[in-house]
């Protein structure tokens, strides 16, 4: 009988700490809210409301990602983000996995905005459901999925943005780069495409409070304009903010064994 009880245990995955892989408690919103400001108060409590493209650092060597101390943070996004078993666990704010020191004009490279919402996930308690990735995408199209039913008990669920009103504890995502106008019809992707999502900490009318990681090369905090009904889009799909293309709300299930 104990050998089948076991076979029915969470498996725990080799970097998470023993608080996160039983977890000792139920997860929740209010844990995953919490860390991200932990963090976020970690990296200066910096507001980041300009547009992507505005952002030139004077000097790549002073990302503060690269800092003493920063660094090494970032290291545990990977490490505590992701499963066991990949290089990029253990990849750090300026290292490779080898430890080698990569140049800054590369970061891009070692992108760690995924990373991050998978370490928030991680260590509030999500377990073994969330799908955790060094890509947004992976658990974007997850959400898509589970919300047409092909995912039995799913964690995410993916939401129009021209209906649904993100809450604290959701996330929000928006295409980057050569997906900069990926919207929610074209899902799901079947594969990796750039993105960014963050999670959000505060919603007053009108207004998103997001947290995300590798913005400007920190854990930052962004303010993002919604509709009067506090979508991410008006009914027509007109993205209301206009520096991201939100393009997709993940609606978390907390309170999960």
């Amino acid at each position: 009988m104990l050998l089948a009880l076991s076979g029915c245990a969470v498996q725990p995955d080799a970097h998470a700490p023993a608080f996160a892989n039983k977890p000792y408690e139920m997860f929740s919103r209010t844990a995953a809210i919490a860390i991200a400001v932990g963090q976020w108060r970690y990296w200066g409590s910096p507001v980041v409301d300009t547009p992507p493209s505005a952002y030139h650092p004077a000097d790549a060597q002073a990302m503060q990602e690269r800092d003493p101390g920063d660094w090494q943070q970032v290291g545990l996004y990977w490490w505590l983000g992701m499963n066991a078993g990949h290089f990029y666990d253990r990849w750090t704010g300026k290292h490779d996995a080898t430890g080698k020191k990569f140049p800054p004009a590369i970061n891009g490279r070692f992108a760690w905005s995924a990373a991050f919402i998978s370490y928030i996930m991680r260590i509030a308690g999500a377990g073994p459901d969330f799908p955790y990735s060094p890509n947004h995408a992976k658990y974007i199209d997850y959400a898509w999925n589970a919300a047409h039913g092909t995912i039995p008990n799913p964690l995410l669920l993916a939401e129009n943005p021209t209906t649904y009103a993100p809450v604290p504890g959701d996330l929000i995502c928006a295409g980057r780069d050569r997906a900069s106008t990926i919207t929610y019809a074209a899902l799901p992707s079947h594969g990796f495409f750039p993105a960014h999502c963050a999670i959000v900490v505060n919603q007053t009318p009108g207004m998103l409070s997001v947290i995300g990681g590798n913005v400007d090369d920190k854990v930052a905090l962004t303010h993002v304009p919604t509709t009067t009904r506090n979508t991410l889009q008006h009914r027509d799909g007109t993205i209301v903010d206009p520096r991201y293309d939100w393009f997709v709300a993940l609606k978390v299930l907390y309170q999960r064994q």
